[in-house]
C-alpha cells in the first residue's frame, strides 16, 4: 500500500512540526557563572549587566557578554531588547566612563574566561563544569 501526501498535507505537516519544534529552541536554559569564591547573589545579576554594580568587596568585576546566548540572556534576565540594551551601555560610557561587557563568540570562550579569571562572570546555555559557580538558572 502506497501513501500519498497532497502538497496541501504537507505544507500542515512542515507547520506542525516547526510549531512543535521551536518552543524548544527558543527557550534554552541560562545559566549565570562566575569564577570559583567571588561574593556574589543572584540579586546583583542585573545590577552588574546594566553598570550599576563594579565591585564585589575589594574585586572588580568582570561581566562578559555571550554574543550564542545574548538574546536569551536579555530576554529571561535582564527582561531587555538588545536595542535598548545597546543604548543602556552607549549612555553609560558617553556619562559614567563604564565599558560595557566584554563580548565572547560561544559558551565555551565565556567559560574558559571565567574559570581563570577572578572577578568574572558570564552567561551560558550549556551545563557549565564543575570548575565554575553557577550563580543562578534561568
Amino acid at each position: 500500500m502506497k501513501l500519498t501526501i497532497s502538497l496541501a498535507q504537507r505544507g500542515v505537516l512542515w507547520a506542525v512540526m516547526l510549531f512543535t519544534a521551536a518552543p524548544a529552541l527558543a527557550f534554552a536554559d541560562v545559566y549565570v557563572i562566575v569564577y570559583p569564591g567571588l561574593n556574589l547573589t543572584a540579586d546583583d545579576i542585573k545590577n552588574i549587566y546594566t553598570g550599576e554594580k563594579e565591585l564585589a568587596e575589594s574585586t572588580k568585576i568582570r561581566p562578559q557578554d555571550n554574543s550564542s546566548a545574548r538574546e536569551e540572556f536579555l530576554k529571561k534576565v535582564l527582561q531587555l531588547d538588545a536595542a535598548k540594551y545597546e543604548s543602556l551601555w552607549t549612555k553609560k560610557s558617553f556619562r559614567d566612563g563604564i565599558n560595557p561587557p566584554t563580548v565572547r563568540a560561544s559558551d565555551a570562550e565565556v567559560i574558559a574566561y571565567v574559570k581563570s579569571n577572578p572577578g568574572a562572570i558570564g552567561y551560558v546555555t550549556t551545563a557549565p563544569p564543575g570548575d565554575v559557580t553557577v550563580l543562578k538558572k534561568f
